[in-house]
């Protein structure tokens, strides 16, 4: 057992040499897969119209520029609307689970989960900053940033009132809690709704 764990760990220097790259690095997706697919397609079922693969519904993915772009393009999206699409800002700074990231142009390729809290977005001298509750941050080589939030809302929409509200509501339920399931709940309508408080009162 000690051998094999040995050798185990003598191997682990050799796979770690092995980097896998990032998405933006490898080459775009070739276009003829889909049309080798419609032939095969077409001399089977030559009286049905093939179906549209994902490549159809695909823009071909902008290169990495040579020198750092003066602008950063990012794409805001929702389930259900589009805040902002290929935007061309100075700067995102955008909540993640490890901290606050601000993402410039030529940033490096980083993926990163959002936590509740503040999105703001530069534009020269204006600042639109939102309220997400949760989701992803895609940072592509090519200075392109997707932002993808399970629900956000425009910082001044936001009712301070209703936010104290829910939180002493929340706070009241984590206290009366009897299951490990009320507790969870309530203790995720706290972390929420105190993100929102620090939002609107920092």
């Amino acid at each position: 057992m000690l051998r094999q764990a040995s050798r185990l760990l003598a191997r682990r220097p050799r796979l770690a040499a092995r980097t896998r790259p990032f998405s933006t690095d490898l080459p775009a997706a070739d276009q003829t897969a889909d049309a080798t697919f419609t032939e095969a397609w077409s001399k089977v079922i030559p009286n049905l119209d093939p179906p549209k693969t994902p490549l159809s519904f695909m823009q071909p993915r902008p290169p990495t520029p040579s020198s750092i772009p003066s602008k950063l393009t990012v794409n805001f999206v929702l389930p259900y609307a589009s805040a902002l699409a290929t935007k061309e800002v100075d700067m995102v700074i955008v909540p993640a689970t490890t901290g606050q990231m601000g993402v410039l142009p030529g940033h490096v390729a980083t993926i990163a989960e959002l936590k509740p809290g503040v999105l703001s977005v530069h534009e020269g001298n204006e600042v639109t900053k939102y309220f997400v509750s949760s989701g992803f941050v895609f940072i592509h080589a090519n200075s392109f940033a997707d932002v993808i939030a399970v629900e956000a809302v425009p910082l001044d929409q936001l009712d301070a009132n209703l936010v104290q509200k829910g939180l002493a509501e929340f706070t009241s339920k984590l206290s009366s809690a009897t299951t490990d399931l009320e507790k969870a709940e309530a203790q995720i309508g706290i972390d929420v709704h105190s993100a929102l408080n620090s939002a609107l009162t920092g």
